[in-house]
């Protein structure tokens, strides 16, 4: 029996919230953690949340909350009747377009939809942000993914669902540019000859609505004007009803071609007898304009020399922020629930990941570049005061500290009971890491900011004098490969080609047996970017701010992205993302396959660090002395 419905955060002010809203902190049913209002209609909002029950993942949720403030109990009754339509019908649906129910349940004058969470923005918000036209192309491949899942409602057994309230506001443009169709709340099964009130938003909405009638030729018009609105910026609902034969499109956007507008115009005909039957046949003649007009071409994946951009940038919002007192240039690491990273304030901070509640941080006498390993209860790190510590992963306290001859901007690695891990002072340090005690050091006699690289019973680095140097763990050089300026790049090594970046504007893969050369790629400029390798494709930027995507067989370039500014962060990758930050203030997420970009993160300063992911959160700092965390 849950005797709470909601358990309060202690910390919050009712003066921040209306009387009927959860707050940022507190827990709805035991379970759902609410984090933030993402919607506020006239009956209720919307939340984002993290659900409880899965402790050991970050399974994020999106809740749907009606208020019932009405006293007479025949609008109460039709309320929650609608309400309970809504997660009926969102129950026996399943399609990519439609987001998946997870929950029901009322209590006393309130509702809950617990839904999959959809990150991206609405139709809307994106039409009232834009600055000029969306091309042609764009709109045309969100018309057919809407038409996709409009089929498949009316398709539905036994009863055609009849969406009723198509409208901008109503299709969620998700991070992956795919349209999803949110808010059920009139959508209906349709019953032939059944008339009921008008129900429908005007401008969107079909003459025969008015009369309260509903079929599928009603959707066939409000996707007619959704389109309408997408392509001129002419909103509807600020224009005498029924007015479309008064408003062709190209008289507004003269760039769209005649036979789209054709389209169009036809979808949103006053009579229903002289609009498309059904929406397959709107569809069908949306793919004929398309082809006729070799749109419909540029929909497929562009050039691999083209630079991706995409339309807009989905408005991405942290889960938690946390200042620090200066720059954080280097990544994070996270161990064991722990967020552990580096600062220009001199101190390495503990933090948890989940919520980025402060634990500990432990100070030095210079900034801390490079991101800290864990091994047992170690963390192992360098800094700026030319000295590598090892402090207690729990309690923060000091273990050991080993002094070098200069500044420790090098992250290390650990392999056979030993930390791996480079100075300034020109040496490779090798330390047994439970005892602080050097076993052997390699002298290079340049400085090492390149992190090495552990493959097999070998160590691989670079030096700023330009030297990709692989030794094996007894300090005995394997080979030394020369480039013509300092590789200040990690490298990446498999079983076959180790590959890098310089300064001397290449990308370098190199035999990982005998350091011949195999091919190597033109960046444009300098670049001190560690590589990251995901199936045969190896992604890297330059401070030419592009960031490139290489297929590792021949050296050959595979699609290219245009940052605002130089690309100095190293990249990871995950769930057939790649992610990346920039000069220009942003973290990118593109698609690995196209280079497309899914969104963009602002932040207020350069990012210089390589982000961490790890179960679908997203961990990376700034220059504005901020780490940030972000869903995946």
């Amino acid at each position: 029996m849950v005797t709470h419905l909601i358990s309060p955060d202690p910390t919050s002010s009712e003066n921040n919230s209306g009387p009927n809203r959860l707050t940022p902190g507190s827990t709805l049913f035991d379970r759902y953690l609410i984090q933030e209002v993402i919607g506020v209609g006239g009956m209720g909002s919307v939340y984002r949340a993290k659900d409880l029950h899965f402790p050991k993942v970050n399974k994020f949720v999106a809740i749907k909350e009606l208020v019932i403030q009405t006293t007479d109990p025949d609008i109460k009754k039709t309320v929650i009747q609608n309400f309970e339509r809504e997660a009926n019908i969102l129950a026996m649906l399943e399609h990519p377009a439609i987001p998946k129910v997870y929950d029901y349940f009322s209590i006393d004058d309130r509702a809950f939809l617990i839904l999959e969470l959809v990150t991206g923005r609405d139709l809307e918000a994106i039409l009232n942000t834009s600055d000029s036209f969306f091309p042609e192309e764009k709109v045309l491949d969100w018309a057919l993914q809407l038409c996709e899942v409009l089929i498949f409602l009316h398709n539905h057994r036994p009863s055609p669902i009849i969406f009723r309230d198509l409208k901008p506001s109503n299709v969620m443009i998700n991070d992956q540019d795919n349209v999803v169709l949110i808010d059920f709340g009139i959508a209906k099964p349709f019953q032939l000859g059944q008339k009921g009130t008008m129900i429908g938003t005007e401008g969107y909405s079909s003459p025969e609505q008015y009369r309260g009638e509903a079929t599928v030729q009603t959707d066939v018009y409000s996707l007619g004007a959704t389109l309408h609105h997408a392509l001129t910026k002419n909103d509807p609902r600020t224009e005498p009803p029924f007015s479309y034969a008064e408003r062709p499109i190209r008289k507004f956007n003269p760039k769209v071609s005649t036979e789209l507008e054709r389209v169009i115009q036809t979808a949103v005909q006053y009579e229903a007898a002289n609009r498309f039957k059904t929406i397959t046949e709107f569809k069908e003649a949306l793919l004929a304009a398309g082809k006729k007009t070799g749109i419909l071409n540029r929909l497929a994946p562009q050039s691999s020399r083209t630079p991706v951009t995409t339309l807009f940038s989905p408005t991405i919002k942290p889960l938690w922020t946390f200042r620090c007192e200066d720059e954080v240039r280097g990544g994070p690491l996270f161990f064991n629930g722990g967020l552990f990273f580096g600062c220009y304030d001199n101190n390495l901070y503990s933090l948890d990941a989940s919520t980025g509640d402060f634990r500990w941080k432990f100070p030095t006498h210079g900034g801390i570049v490079g991101k800290p390993i864990a091994v047992e209860d170690y963390l192992l790190f360098g800094s700026e005061d030319q000295s590598i510590y090892a402090i207690h992963n729990h309690t923060g306290e000091q273990i050991w500290t080993y002094e070098t001859q200069g500044r420790v901007r090098s992250s290390g690695k650990v392999a056979d009971g030993h930390l791996f891990i480079g100075s300034d002072d020109g040496f490779l340090h090798v330390i047994n890491y439970t005892t602080g005690k050097m076993s052997w050091v390699y002298d290079t006699s340049d400085q090492i900011r390149s992190s090495p690289f552990i493959f097999g019973n070998n160590v691989y680095f670079g030096t700023e004098g330009g030297e990709l140097i692989s030794l094996n763990f007894r300090g005995k050089t394997n080979w030394r490969f020369k480039a013509k300026r300092a590789i200040t790049s990690s490298p990446w090594v498999d079983e076959y080609l180790t590959y890098f970046c310089s300064l001397d504007s290449n990308l370098y893969a190199v035999d990982t047996t005998s350091g011949w050369l195999v091919w190597r790629f033109r960046l444009e400029k300098p670049s001190i970017v560690s590589p990251c390798l995901s199936d045969n494709t190896l992604f890297t930027g330059s401070s030419s701010g592009t960031f490139f995507a290489i297929d590792t067989k021949n050296g050959r370039e595979l699609w290219r992205f245009k940052a605002g500014g130089q690309v100095n962060g190293s990249p990871v990758v995950y769930k057939n993302k790649v992610y990346f930050g920039s000069i220009d203030n942003h973290l990118y997420c593109l698609d690995i396959k196209t280079g497309k970009m899914n969104w963009s993160f602002e932040t207020k300063g350069p990012i210089t660090g390589t982000p961490t992911v790890f179960d679908g959160m997203i961990y990376i700092g700034s220059t504005d002395h901020n780490m940030y965390a972000l869903i995946a």
